[in-house]
């Protein structure tokens, strides 16, 4: 059996992962950086892709540090931040994507007007399901997910604060998957 002062001195323990000052933040994050490196890299499967990550979420870290709350878990807080760089930069490379594919068909693409909506790529049944949720969710949905802006876009768009967005999306998102699933249940 353990002595309790051995238990105390575990690095795991969950006041571990909780400091109080900036000081102690920016120490836990230089402590942090091996894993989240290793985290980084099982998400991109990239040592450079890996390094440009941490070496972002550190950035944003640095950067948001007032944001943070003391006596809350740093680790969470962090993971989060690293997670959110990892999906805006798959975004951002989506997009570049499209557009070089875009440009290597029509290199003059980039001086026509941008598409009024691509509601029209999608499937009849999911535009049916779309169109059957109330259009307060309906333009969340399609902002979001269909033509890929921010939440804060979206939000600005909308004149509604970006919490709004992100519950309208939320409830959005299962009407739509509820439409779609009620559109199946009735072709079977």
């Amino acid at each position: 059996m353990l002595a309790a002062s051995t238990l105390s001195s575990s690095p795991f323990t969950p006041s571990a992962f909780h400091v109080s000052t900036i000081d102690e933040l920016r120490k836990a994050l230089v402590s942090m950086a091996p894993e989240l490196y290793s985290r980084a890299f099982r998400m991109s499967r990239s040592s450079v892709t890996a390094q440009d990550l941490v070496q972002d979420t550190v950035e944003r870290a640095l950067r948001f540090e007032t944001q943070y709350r003391p006596g809350t878990n740093v680790k969470a807080w962090v993971h989060q931040i690293l997670f959110s760089v990892f999906i805006t930069k798959c975004r951002r490379s989506r997009r570049e994507r499209k557009a070089l594919d875009v440009l290597g068909t029509d290199p003059n693409a980039w001086t026509a007007a941008p598409a009024v909506s691509e509601v029209t790529s999608l499937s009849p049944s999911t535009r049916k399901a779309l169109n059957a949720i109330p259009s307060v969710y309906r333009d969340v949905v399609v902002m979001v997910d269909v033509e890929e802006i921010s939440y804060k876009d979206a939000a600005d768009k909308l004149d509604v604060p970006v919490g709004t967005v992100m519950s309208r999306l939320h409830r959005g998102r299962r009407m739509l998957a509820k439409a779609l699933e009620d559109s199946r249940n009735k072709a079977d």
